[in-house]
């Protein structure tokens, strides 16, 4: 597999809730496991309504409740050379995934196809209903689950 970068984006509705948390908790699991310069992670959203905007408050409250720090991110839509950039594109949910196929053809897996048994396939938007600490557990769980899976498919 040798030395080149594998580049991995979550994807969600408007980049601003589930995927960059998962940016943020990927990152963080990446860079415990000594492979930064090995892994590198975005996120970005299937819609363009949040285009520019900081993480949603109660993201970004959860994450530094974990001490994650997402930067200056901002979200941004997903694009066609996304597809081509990136060696894997995950999703948080059956919506965003079916969009994903809609707009570019391409099927993509659900984040929580990683997670453990028992978990529910759909990361929920907490968007308009909070429960950001559940959405946390989910994602930290699906992304574990997701680097074990990329550390065994390239031989890290």
């Amino acid at each position: 597999m040798g030395d080149r970068l594998i580049r991995v984006l979550f994807v969600c509705l408007g980049n601003i809730c589930r995927s960059p948390m998962a940016e943020g908790i990927f990152r963080h699991l990446v860079n415990e496991a000594g492979l930064a310069g090995r892994i590198d992670t975005a996120s970005a959203g299937t819609v363009g309504w949040h285009v520019g905007e900081r993480p949603h408050r109660g993201t970004i409250a959860i994450l530094k409740e974990h001490h994650i720090d997402l930067g200056n991110k901002r979200s941004r839509q997903l694009t066609r050379s996304d597809l081509a950039e990136y060696n894997y594109i995950v999703a948080m949910d059956a919506e965003n995934a079916a969009d994903i196929q809609a707009l570019f053809g391409k099927q993509v897996p659900r984040l929580m196809e990683f997670g453990s048994d028992g978990l529910p396939l759909d990361v929920p938007d907490p968007y308009y209903t909070g429960g950001f600490e559940r959405v946390y557990e989910l994602v930290e769980a699906g992304c574990r689950g997701l680097l074990a899976h990329i550390r065994k498919q390239e031989g890290l």
